[in-house]
């Protein structure tokens, strides 16, 4: 799309405050999604389902994402792109209102203690942050100067990614802890007021975006483009395979990691306890994300990328010490993680395929490893897959629509289609878990992270060529 701003003075406006909305949005985001790794194991115990059934959570609500995003292509190729027609705004409006819709359904959902209920509030929920992902992340990019919309994009994904890390602790200790039965026991009630504050929120965010006066952007749509024409692209189509992978691998991981902790040969954890580790999961993420926002910036010399690079780690590692609450002798193993991530990152050399292709290969070992250890070494083994996801949405999303040109926008939609990935992976992990056991059924994401790691070699080899293809016809 070619975007352009109606009033001619919009390149000196000060976008900090719409800014500052939008990264609210993008926290509560990730808050509320990182929620259903808190609600399998509370659900599950509160109906007493098998694993397959507790993976039902995150398959509606990621099953909403592909049923949105599927929606939302075929109008865009048949009728056009809706945002050209109703504008940024009223999308992103859209989407927290269909969010808040969601979590104001948990209410009778736990009012009938009925599964099938919190699973369509679930679905309601996923639809709404489907319109968000379609529409807040492109905005973000128009809030200020073009070359300077990945700085924003990394900042906002990164708060995101604050929101999934204090989740785990706070979203944990109001229905485990605050909200539960007096004696202790597990009630569908503890949900109520959790996801009605929730919905509260989002709906003040509402109220912020609209009061707040935002840029008037004028949207002109491309000629609409027909048809499946960017499946010919063969990275495209393996793209989209392995956007399915990751994101699967990623929640699948994370909806097992406080059952796995639970298991007697691993660590024999509560649920108030493994709580606090899965923030570690997530919060791993976070760092990543900083570091790989420095490491993967082609501007900046290696000297001044280490000395960045320390400087954000040393800072996320502080604020996830003091959200999560464990001793710094129980979380100072993740110093070790940090570590290897630095070294991933700079054999990396900045490349995003080999990046990605290097990281995949560390999760492939770390998964192995705590599926044959017991005890810390599992433990550690599986926390430490958070920090090598941090890159891989981001990589796996542009080494895809790389070189599409006019089929860019339909590629883009099929790769966001790919996020069905979390919807059915946890479903396959939780059947083998039932039949073999948690800790085995780890072999599932085993399989998927192997996938990343050959896109990653396909495309440090296929987009080479491309490239070289492309240097030698513009030299003749």
């Amino acid at each position: 799309m070619n975007v352009m701003i109606n009033d001619v003075k919009a390149k000196n406006r000060n976008y900090t405050v719409p800014l500052i909305t939008i990264t609210l949005l993008f926290f509560m985001w990730g808050f509320i999604t990182c929620m259903n790794d808190i609600l399998i194991p509370y659900l599950k115990q509160l109906f007493n389902l098998s694993f397959f059934e507790s993976m039902l959570v995150q398959f509606c609500f990621f099953g909403a994402y592909f049923i949105g995003s599927l929606i939302y292509f075929l109008i865009s190729t048949t009728q056009g792109d809706p945002i050209d027609k109703v504008g940024y705004k009223k999308g992103i409006l859209f989407g927290i209102f269909l969010a808040a819709l969601g979590c104001v359904l948990f209410y009778p959902a736990a009012s009938f203690a009925s599964y099938g209920l919190f699973l369509g509030a679930l679905f309601i929920l996923g639809l709404g942050f489907t319109v968000l992902q379609i529409t807040a992340n492109a905005y973000v990019s128009l809030l200020g100067p073009e070359e300077s919309a990945s700085s924003r994009l990394n900042m906002t994904q990164a708060f995101n990614a604050f929101g999934t890390t204090i989740a785990p602790v706070l979203g944990g200790h109001l229905i485990f802890e605050l909200f539960s039965a007096p004696d202790g026991s597990f009630s569908a009630a503890a949900t109520k007021i959790p996801y009605l504050i929730f919905a509260a929120i989002l709906l003040l965010v509402a109220l912020l975006i609209s009061r707040v006066k935002l840029p008037d952007f004028q949207v002109k749509g491309e000629e609409i483009v027909k048809g499946f024409g960017a499946l010919q692209h063969n990275h495209l189509k393996f793209g989209v395979l392995a956007m399915f992978c990751y994101v699967g691998g990623e929640v699948a991981v994370g909806s097992f990691i406080i059952s796995f902790l639970e298991q007697p040969q691993v660590m024999n954890l509560s649920e108030v306890v493994s709580k606090n580790y899965l923030a570690l999961y997530w919060g791993g993420a976070m760092i990543g994300r900083f570091l790989g926002a420095i490491s993967l910036n082609q501007s900046i010399s290696q000297g001044k990328k280490a000395l960045y690079m320390l400087g954000a780690a040393a800072a996320v590692f502080l604020v996830i010490f003091s959200i999560v609450d464990l001793t710094f002798a129980q979380i100072s193993f993740f110093l070790v993680f940090i570590a290897l991530n630095f070294i991933a990152f700079f054999i990396g050399k900045a490349a995003p395929a080999r990046t990605l292709s290097i990281f995949a290969a560390v999760n492939v070992v770390l998964l192995i490893s705590a599926m044959l250890n017991h005890g810390e070494m599992a433990m550690y083994s599986i926390l430490g897959i958070g920090i090598f996801n941090s890159i891989m949405f981001s990589n796996i999303y542009t080494l895809a629509i790389s070189g599409l040109g006019k089929y860019t926008s339909q590629g883009s939609s099929l790769v966001v289609m790919a996020i069905l990935g979390g919807a059915i992976v946890p479903i396959f992990q939780g059947y083998l878990a039932d039949i073999f056991g948690v800790q085995h059924s780890f072999i599932i994401p085993v399989f998927c992270y192997i996938v990343i790691l050959i896109f990653g070699a396909y495309c440090t080899k296929y987009l080479g060529h491309v490239k070289q293809d492309a240097e030698a016809k513009s030299g003749h």
